[in-house]
This record gives structure tokens, C-alpha cells and sequence, in this order.
């Protein structure tokens, strides 16, 4: 049986992360501050209280063969951006620990606007450029730190830069590329993010690469 570990599970992706995993029969451990916020129960669900950025927290649940899931997220969103190293410090300490515990599959969530695609349709470059880049100037600049970060590692890292999320159901049907951009990439649901994960953990083909995933 395929295990992972999911942090950020309260996290739109993250949620929708252990529900995918458990749909297709893996162990899931959810690791989020507060446990409350996921209220879901499960025979093959562990629920873990617990921070990425003190590892001492979650580290003890890593193990060799073993899926892991960043989908952190700081909170604020549109108008709350500020400056943060969430996402390149959390990163650091995800590594680290699985470095120590023998894990080597992970998953890092990133954005599609961290790096504007040149085969996007000219206005969404634009407003991806001279709006979206502005407002989330923080958070896009310590994503970048993080995928820094993670390149660095030799472990069998994916980045994915989704583009818009949407809360829409999964579908399983959605185009991906690694190391490239794809064309009218602009939107995806959480659901099909965490589909993504959970069918492609396994696929070489994505290994150390960054990957768009979009309808």
C-alpha cells in the first residue's frame, strides 16, 4: 500500500490531497497546526498536529517509500500579501528531515505566475506581469527562493505551478508538461492538483522536474 504525507492538509490542496490518496487505497498522514480543521475520519487516515517549519513535529512519521506533499500556504491572499519565507524556509526543513528519515519522493506546490509563461495569450502575460507579479510580490518572491531551494536537492523532487485554482470536482482529465509551458494553461481545480499527485507520484518522467498542469 502507498503511504504519504500531506502538509498543509486543511489547505484546499492539501484537503482534497487526502481525499484523492484514500480514494485510490493509501495510509495518509496529515500533518496541519490545528487537527480540528480537518474534520475527517478514516481506518487508513493519521491525523498529526503538527508545523513545517519545526520538523521535530512531523519528522518521526517520515519514512523510506514514502510520498510527501507540500502544499503549504501562507493566508492573506489577494490585498494580505506581506513579507514571508514560509514557503523557502518550510521547504528547507521538509528536505532536511527527509533527508534524514530516508524519504525521497516529494511534491512542492508553487504558482504558475512565479515564472510568466510566453506562450500565454498576451493580456493574461500582461495582467500575470504587471498586476498579479505586484500584488503578490512577497509571496511570488519567496516562491522563488523555495524552487532555489529545492532544485539544489537530490532527492526525487516535482514542482507544479498550477495556474488559477478553482474548487471544481475532479475530472482526471487535464494536460501537464515538465520543464516546458503549455499553451491556454489558465486554470485547474484543487481537485485535479491532488489527482495529479497521487497518479504521478510514482512517474519518473517528472522527477526533479517543474511541471504546469492546467485544463
Amino acid at each position: 500500500m502507498e503511504e504519504i504525507l500531506v502538509l498543509g492538509a486543511a489547505g484546499g490542496i492539501g484537503r482534497q490531497a487526502v481525499e484523492a490518496a484514500l480514494s485510490a487505497g493509501w495510509r495518509v498522514t496529515a500533518v496541519l497546526r490545528t487537527p480540528a480543521k480537518l474534520a475527517m475520519t478514516h481506518p487508513s487516515l493519521r491525523i498529526v498536529k503538527g508545523d513545517v517549519l519545526e520538523p521535530a513535529s512531523f519528522e518521526e512519521y517520515l519514512q523510506e517509500g514514502m510520498v510527501v506533499l507540500s502544499a503549504i500556504g501562507v493566508s492573506g491572499g489577494l490585498g494580505g500579501d506581506k513579507p514571508t519565507t514560509l514557503y523557502s524556509d518550510g521547504a528547507r526543513r521538509v528536505l532536511e528531515a527527509m533527508r534524514r528519515r530516508g524519504a525521497r519522493r516529494v511534491f512542492f506546490i508553487s504558482a504558475s505566475a512565479v515564472e510568466i509563461s510566453p506562450v500565454l495569450p498576451a493580456l493574461v502575460r500582461f495582467v500575470a506581469k504587471n498586476i498579479l507579479q505586484k500584488i503578490l510580490r512577497y509571496m511570488y518572491a519567496d516562491l522563488r527562493v523555495m524552487e532555489s531551494r529545492v532544485k539544489e536537492s537530490d532527492l526525487e523532487w516535482t514542482i507544479i505551478r498550477p495556474p488559477r485554482l478553482t474548487d471544481a470536482a475532479v475530472t482526471g482529465r487535464y494536460r501537464f508538461a515538465v520543464n516546458s509551458f503549455l499553451r491556454n494553461c489558465l486554470s485547474i481545480s484543487r481537485a485535479d492538483v491532488a489527482h495529479f499527485v497521487v497518479h504521478h507520484a510514482g512517474d519518473r518522467g517528472t522527477y526533479r522536474g517543474v511541471v504546469e498542469v492546467g485544463y
